[in-house]
This record gives C-alpha cells, structure tokens and sequence, in this order.
C-alpha cells in the first residue's frame, strides 16, 4: 500500500521525537553562552591589580532633539577589577574619569564615595568607586583560583551627552586609587573597550600590620565606627569624630550616611536625627518582621538620616546625654584652639532586618558626608575594617575593653570651586585710594535677571565696605565718576557671601611694615570662638606681633599664621539693624587688628608690588575667595617714609579705624 505523499512530514516528526526520547536533542550548535571569553593577552601578562571598563549598549532618550550635541543617551556599561598579584587587596577604590556629561543613575557592586546622590552629575571631574559589598580581593593562590573572591564586577547605568554614533562615549582614563599601587596610562582595546594594569609602587614603604586589617589611615576629619555590643538583631555603635587639620572647623554640623542593608536607627545617645518618622519602617521588611514593636518609639527609619549634634544643655541628661566629647551644639575645633573640643562621639541602636540576623553580621553604612555652616568641604572615603578600638575598662581597673569590630572613615578638605565659596576678601592699601572688593558671585549668585555675574566688581570707596551690597550702588557710581572710572550695564552681581574680609597694607618703611585685617559678618547668627588665618608666602617669616587678637605661626601648614579672638573679642556677632532702621542700612558684625612685621628675616621683600598680600585666607576653616588683582601704587600719591614712627601712625589709625567701625 503506497503512503500519501502527505504523510511523510508526520512520519519524520514522529522518527525525530523518538529520538529525542532516548538521546539529547540539541538544536543548531551554537557557541555555549556559559563559557567565558578568553581573556585579553594583557590580563595573562598582568602581575598585579587588572581593570578593564566595557561599554556595552546605549540608546536614545527622551526628548528627541536635533542638536546632536544636547541629544540624551541611555548607556550601559561594565567595569571589572581583578587582583591577579600576590597580595590580597582591602578595600579597593578605582577613579573612572568620564568626560561626556555623565549622569550616573546606579552602580551595581560599588558605591561612588564623591557624596553625591543618584543620579549624579560625574561628567565634569569624573568619580571614585569603592566596592561594596565585596571590598577585598582575595589571591588567586589563596582561593583556588575562584574568580568570585578574586574578581569584582560594576554594573554602571546613567546618561551621557554629546557623542553621536557611531562614536564611542569612553572615559578619559581608568585608574587605581589604593595607596602603594601606580597605574600606566589606561590603554583603548578597540573601540569599546579600556583597560589597564596597576602594580605595587616598589618606592612605597607601607607600614608592616601583624593583623588582617587595613592600618588606620590619616584624615583631616576621621571616624571611628566601633560595634560595642551585638545582639541577635541589634548592636549598639558608637561613632567617634576626630579633627586632626590644624585649620579644620565645623559648626552646626550636620551628618548623613546610607544604610546599605535595610537597618534603622531604634535609639541614639549624644545626637539626634532631625526627621522622627516612622512610616518607612511600618510599611516595609522592618514592620513585616518586627510586627510586635512600638515603632512610635524608633528614632529614625531612613535609609538616609540626617543627624545632628546635641545641644550642649542636653550633656546631663540620663537618657540622651551623659557621654564624654557630645553635646557641643555641632561645633568641633581644631586642636590648637580646643583639644577638648576637638572630638565628638554619639551612640546609635541599630535594628537589622533578615537575612542579617546573626550577632556577627554587622556591615557600616556608607557613603559618609558632613558639612556646617561657614566650614571647609570635606570628602570622605569608604569605610575600611581597622583593628578594633581599644577603650578603658569601664570598671576603672588597668584593663582595656575591645570593641567588636571597627570601620574607619577618612574624609579630606576640598578646595572650593570657582563662586562657590562661603566667605571672600577684599584688598587696599595706603597707598591707593580705591578698594578692591570681593569677586563678583564669590559665594554664588541665583539671581542673575537684573546684574551681570561674569562683570569685574567695581572699586569702592573706603567707607563702601562698612554697608550691605545693596547700599553700595549709589558709592560705587559716584567713586566711578571721580575716578572716571567705566561703569558697567547691566551693573555686577553682588559677591553673596555671609563673611568678608578686608586685608589692608597699613604702612611701609625700612624696619618693616603693618597690615590691618578685619572681620565682617553679613549673617543674622554670631560666630562664637571664630578663627580666621593667612596664608603669607615671602612674608611669613617676618611676622611679630597682633594686637588685638591671638596669633600663631603656623610653619608645618605652608607657612599660614592662625588668629583667634582673645577673651572678649572672641564672638562675632551677627548683622543689625541701623540706628534708625527705616533710614540707616544695616550694620555687619565686626572685628579688627593690626598686625606688625619686621623686614630683618624677609630681605628683599617689596610690600609695594604686593608682598604684603597673602594667597590664601580662610575663615573657620573654610578657604575663602581672593580677589583676581591687588591694589598698585596711585600716581602722584606720597607713600611711606624710612622712620620708625610710621609704626606709631599705623596702631593710632587702628584705634581711629576701631572708632570708626564701632
């Protein structure tokens, strides 16, 4: 019986079946996506720490323009880095330096330690990764060969600007940060591809460890993470602030980190958080698992608390206060004004959520960052294990009580950027009759419709300085128009700074020579135990004496003289109203001294073309704006004289100034 010719597809799919039931079935012989890729040759050659950075897709987002320039991509991309070295790498930090308008949105596998919030703008200056949660790279020897314990991998997401396909948006550069290590220039693999392979510095001389913790590391502002106490759920932390910069200084301080792990904050001691909100808690994997807990009573349930230091009547207290350095209303001072007041510890009760039950495991915060009011700008590094702290025995016996664990956070002072200062300098001199104020938008400038932030600030006269910018207007016109001066239309921004202050060359004759500085505060809240310093290039050496406040040399930091307030004159107010306030601007807060220098261990100084100036001015630690240009001599103008009596002259005009500005 001949089979229809239709039957022979059914046939071959039931032969095909059959076989299948009693062999493996593949399909087309595809290469096995499970096997890895052979790695690059430079990777095989590498004796040390191997980055690479892959850029993997990208795609065009919303709005859809034709400037090609402004056009928004979505890109992905990878960043691996591999310890194939001898030795075991501890919290590896790696700096991507993107260069095309990033916005980075997620970081999968590390955490960026710049202290800005996703999305962050990381295009201008690029940004440093830590890893996290693995921030130590075993050895291939030490684990087989495992590249899970040897390898970590960053996922990076965000938005790039500006390169059109098929152009590549690569970074400028990729190296490691980890001290001990140097890094050739990063080299291109195609088109997509970077990498580069960092190893140890043999001129490094790293300090020998007999533990398998990181040596604690130096900071201007350090802190100290130490567990005292863990529980199933719970630990008690205490967290240990330390200025070590001799001009570092923070008032109001405000500080804030990122629980990685779902924890909260259930109580706290020496500190408090500014938002008491229990929502996130109740409605989320802490209120699941907690479900018999009063969270009415928790101190702070997000993931980002802002905490803030007691005020100082609350150092009594049984409940809150009684630890030793809290409760100083935010104010840490350097070590040369206050060594007591140079450090400042809270205590925190930390809930934990599952998996991470256990007593032992305890996991930082990261992403650490603390600012004040008129301060410097700190950035802070990833929290590294250190061996753990030592405290005296509570009991009173000559014993030491360790924590349980221990983490260290280095933060560093960051030179502001340009117009973004918080205080600024003006300059004059005896020797010419115009001031040179501060920079225009020296402290920022958000209203720009009726001013000009990019015009020169107009010279002032004299008394222009003791009123608000606002009242200078009218001073500044007329100066022009003596001085025939051009005036700019529109008219300069004002500099919007809360401190100024006026560096002023007093005299100059063959002995040596005075200046005069002072202090103003256009703020509404006082500054109690101020500091301000100088730093002083040709002239430091000479400098003798202040009269009316407190100096100090200050050779091991470039050469800077620091002054504070003596007993008295140590409170800065904040700005007043005049004597008739509907006619009278208000009036700033201020101090002043003269300060004399000698000429016998500065040869060759010459005070007239700008000697006498100082290339950096600081206030509570902050570094302030310096204008762009220095007064010169005025044509036809008699200055100085070869007499000592020009001293005399020099603290009778400080009297008659300190009249005057009182």
């Amino acid at each position: 019986m001949e089979m229809p010719r239709q039957v022979f597809p059914l046939v071959w799919v039931l032969i095909l079946l059959g076989s299948c039931m009693n062999h493996v079935c593949h399909g087309q012989d595809y290469e096995d996506d499970s096997t890895p890729a052979a790695p690059p040759p430079e990777q095989e050659s590498c004796n040390g720490i191997f980055l690479t950075y892959n850029f993997m897709e990208r795609t065009k987002e919303y709005p859809r323009i034709k400037n090609a320039s402004a056009q928004a991509w979505a890109f992905k991309s990878q960043m691996t880095v591999l310890n194939a070295g001898l030795e075991e790498l501890k919290a590896w930090k790696v700096f991507v330096g993107f260069q095309h308008n990033e916005i980075l949105v997620s970081a999968g596998g590390a955490v960026s330690i710049d202290g800005e919030d996703f999305p962050a703008k990381v295009g201008n200056n690029g940004t440093t990764f830590a890893g996290y949660p693995q921030a130590d790279l075993k050895t291939s020897i030490d684990t087989a060969g495992d590249i899970n314990q040897i390898q970590a991998k960053i996922e990076l997401t965000g938005t790039q600007f500006g390169v059109k396909p098929p152009g590549v948006p690569m970074p400028k550069t990729i190296r490691l940060q980890n001290d001990g290590y140097k890094c050739p220039a990063a080299r291109r693999r195609g088109t997509n591809a970077m990498l580069v392979c960092c190893v140890k510095d043999k001129k490094h001389k790293a300090k020998k460890t007999k533990t398998k913790f990181l040596p604690r590391q130096y900071g201007d502002l350090t802190f100290t993470y130490d567990v005292l106490q863990a529980y199933e759920g719970n630990y008690l932390a205490q967290v240990t602030m330390d200025n070590n910069h001799p001009l570092g200084r923070l008032d109001h301080w405000n500080l804030t980190w990122e629980w990685m792990r779902g924890e909260f904050i259930y109580s706290m001691r020496g500190a408090y958080t500014h938002t008491k909100d229990p929502s996130e808690c109740i409605y989320g994997v802490a209120g699941q698992y907690y479900k018999d807990l009063d969270f009415s009573q928790v101190m702070n349930c997000h993931k980002k608390p802002f905490i803030a230091d007691l005020p100082a009547d609350r150092a009594n207290d049984t409940k809150v206060g009684k630890l030793p350095y809290c409760c100083r209303n935010g104010t840490l001072l350097p070590a040369l004004m206050d060594e007591s007041k140079s450090k400042s510890v809270f205590q925190l009760q930390v809930y934990k959520i599952p998996p991470d039950m256990n007593r032992t495991a305890l996991t930082p915060p990261q992403r650490w960052k603390i600012d004040g009011v008129i301060n410097p700008e700190y950035k802070c590094g990833a929290p590294i294990r250190v061996d753990p702290t030592e405290f005296p025995d509570p009991s009173g016996l000559q014993a030491t009580t360790l924590a349980i664990a221990s983490w260290q956070v280095s933060c560093n002072i960051t030179k502001p950027k340009g117009k973004e200062s918080k205080c600024c300098v003006s300059f004059s001199a005896y020797y010419n009759d115009s001031i040179i104020p501060c920079n225009t938008c020296a402290c920022g400038c958000e209203d720009t419709d009726k001013c000009n932030p990019k015009a020169h600030p107009m010279l002032l006269p004299p008394e222009a300085i003791l009123v608000p910018f606002a009242n200078r207007t009218a001073k500044a016109k007329a100066w022009a128009k003596i001085k025939r001066y051009p005036v700019p239309n529109p008219m300069p921004c004002p500099d919007n700074c809360g401190v100024s202050i006026n560096w002023h060359i007093n005299s100059d004759y063959k002995q040596g020579w005075t200046a005069r500085i002072t202090l103003f505060n256009w703020d509404d809240f006082p500054f109690e135990d101020w500091f301000t310093a100088v730093q002083m290039k040709k002239a430091f050496p000479g400098y003798e004496k202040l009269y009316s406040f407190n100096g100090t040399k200050l050779p091991q930091a470039n050469n800077t003289i620091f002054f504070q307030g003596i007993p008295g004159m140590n409170f800065l107010v904040g700005e007043t109203n005049g004597s008739n306030p509907l006619v009278d601007p208000r009036v700033p807060g201020k101090q002043q001294s003269v300060m004399s220098f000698t000429k016998k261990t500065t040869p060759g100084i010459n005070i007239l073309k700008g000697d006498g100036f100082p290339s950096k001015v600081f206030f509570n630690g902050e570094e302030c704006s310096l204008p762009t240009s220095i007064p010169i001599r005025s044509l036809g103008y008699r200055f100085g004289t070869n007499s000592l009596p020009v001293v005399v002259i020099g603290i009778v005009t400080f009297l008659l100034m300190t009249e005057l500005f009182h």
